[in-house]
Formats: structure tokens, sequence, C-alpha cells
């Protein structure tokens, strides 16, 4: 497909870029690595919240006076084309920073390496990659709203939606009524999209967290991989005739209990449960917790929170009636653009 390029000026790709890399050294150092590439709304002229694209601003860092031409090439270009970064000056003067900015659908993901001087190498940036079958490594990024996982397992995710039971809201049989009575009313093209990927059909939480491992908390993923392979042991200990995701909820509500007992005391240990590979199973529920707790009330973009139904269960849950009209206490329409908000100038 043809690259749609976004024109950006040199502040523009400044203001984008020091905010996030403001460490001295190597910029993949830096906390805030896992924006790069910027996912960012389209702000196309006029700027419309309904646009099916986001924009993807490409940053590359070198010593100034050290490179001179850098490009991308990656799956979101037409035959992988390379499209070329143009060096970004400051009051005249090299800044070493190269920037793109195109857009790029919602719900992709993409791989992508930069072209350096002629060279093909890895975003030094982003710590998002991802293994071919040939064995090739390159780097990686994903738009708003994509709906397939990204770095956990479909055995992993499985036994992710089971644990989630006992944190969040929704497995209770009125409000599992209420999302389905929500979806139902959700226009086709939401229902659709919603679907792609619904192994969680509460509100796409499961989904979520795996978004934020991909990104923003991937140094949390080796606590879901070690801990995910411990609790698959201790449930299978605890019963071999079937999968541990299709053990029955009382399981995994002794399991969360088990878990959730002090791990210093010898008294409360976990059969089963390898603490040389991971020694505090309490502190994984509070990740856990965490995460789940922020995938079902996120915005939708984030991938969870899907069709805004975790907000609509707030919405509906909290209210109050004065003169004998019910209002919510929660109205979240009012604070979000269309199409799932009702607030226009939101932008």
């Amino acid at each position: 497909m043809p690259v749609r390029i976004v024109e950006k000026d040199d502040q523009d790709f400044l203001n984008l870029c020091t905010k996030y890399l403001s460490r001295a050294g190597d910029p993949s150092a830096s906390a805030e690595a896992w924006r790069f590439p910027v996912i960012d709304v389209f702000r196309g002229s006029p700027l419309d919240p309904n646009d099916p694209d986001n924009e993807v601003v490409f940053i590359y860092k070198a010593a100034p006076g050290t490179t001179t031409q850098v490009g991308v090439l990656g799956s979101f270009a037409t035959l992988y084309q390379t499209v070329p970064l143009k060096p970004v000056r400051f009051l005249g003067e090299d800044t070493g920073y190269f920037g793109l900015s195109v857009a790029v659908p919602k719900g992709q993901a993409h791989i992508y390496q930069y072209v350096v001087d002629g060279k093909l190498t890895l975003d030094p940036i982003n710590p998002q990659r991802v293994v071919l079958e040939n064995g090739k490594t390159w780097s990686r990024f994903f738009t708003d709203s994509y709906l397939q996982p990204m770095v956990l397992e479909l055995w992993e995710l499985k036994l992710l939606y089971r644990l989630t039971e006992q944190i969040l809201p929704f497995r209770v049989a009125e409000a599992e009524l209420f999302l389905q009575q929500f979806y139902n009313y959700l226009d086709r093209q939401d229902k659709d999209a919603s679907k792609v990927y619904r192994l969680d059909e509460s509100v796409g939480e499961v989904n979520a967290i795996d978004k934020l491992l991909a990104r923003e908390e991937r140094h949390r993923l080796s606590d879901y991989h070690v801990c995910l392979k411990q609790i698959d042991t201790v449930l299978r200990k605890r019963n071999s005739s079937m999968e541990p995701s299709e053990l029955s909820k009382e399981f995994f509500n002794d399991l969360y209990n088990d878990m959730a007992q002090d791990a210093a005391n010898p008294a409360n240990r976990i059969d089963g449960w390898d603490y040389g590979a991971y020694a505090n199973p309490p502190f994984f529920l509070y990740i856990l917790r965490r995460h789940a707790v922020t995938g079902a009330f996120a915005h939708p973009k984030y991938a969870g929170n899907v069709g805004a139904a975790g907000w609509a269960y707030l919405s509906e849950k909290y209210f109050e009636v004065k003169d004998g009209q019910r209002s919510t206490l929660f109205d979240w329409r009012a604070a979000l653009e269309k199409p799932l908000g009702t607030n226009e100038d939101y932008l």
C-alpha cells in the first residue's frame, strides 16, 4: 500500500523527541523508550476523531554529524519500500535526529527496520522486537485498538482470563447479562471489531494486559511468563485430569487465596510452587490486579474496555435519584468525543 506521509516541521519532531528522550547517552535506556515510534491520533486538517488512521512518528537518533541518510523499511509501506526520514535541525544546526510521520490504519501491527547510510539496523530506541520464521529479528509496533495477542501465548491468555475472574466485577450473573445486552446494542462495525479477539468475553481486559506487557509494562513480562507457568504447574498437581484453564471456579478461588498469603511464612507455602523461580506470589497478584483494572477501565484505544463496556457498566451501576429522576454518577460520554462519547470539543 502507498505510504501516506504527514508533513511535520523540525519543532514538531523536537517536541516529540525531547520530552521522552531527555536522558543523556543511550536513548534506549530511557524509561519512556517504549513510546517509540510515537502512536498518536491523526492530526490531519480538519482534525477528525473518527479518522481510521493513527499518526505514527519514527525517530532515529545519531550523534550530530555522523550520519548522512536514514530511511525506514517496513510492512506499512508498499513492498517494503524505503521511506526517507528528514534531518531535524535546531536554529540551523544539526541535532542528530531524523524524523518521519506517516498515517497508518488503526488496529494493525507492523515490522520495520531503519536503513542508515545503506545498512539495515533495528530501532535502537523501541524495545519491541519480533523474530520471524526465517530467524531474522525486526522492530515492531502496533496502532490503537489492535486486538490480536502480541507477547503472551494462547495457553497463558486462557489462564490469565480465568485469573481475572477473581478481580473484576463482571463475572456475576447480573453483570454478565448487562454486558451481553450492551454488546447487542453496539453497531455492526463495533461488534465485529470487538470479536476479532475476545478470549476474555467481559471487556477485553486480558487483551489489554497483553498490550501493556508489549509496551509500557514490558519490564513485567517476565513476571507473567514465570508465574503463569508456576500457576499451570500448581493447578495440574491439584487436578491432573483437566487443562488448568478449564477447571471450575473453586480451584481458582482457592489458588487466589493461597497466593495472597504471606509468602515469608513457611506455613503458607503453595504446594508445587517453585519459590526459587519466583519467591513472592502476592506481589504477582498485586501486578495482576493493577493491570486487570487498568485494562478494564482504560480508554478503548488501548485494546481493553471494548466498546466502552467497562465505563457503561460503571455508568449503570452508580446512579442517584432526584425528584423521581434517575441520573448516573459516572457520565463518561460527556467527557469523550464521538463515536463513543457526546463531547464535540474534547479534542
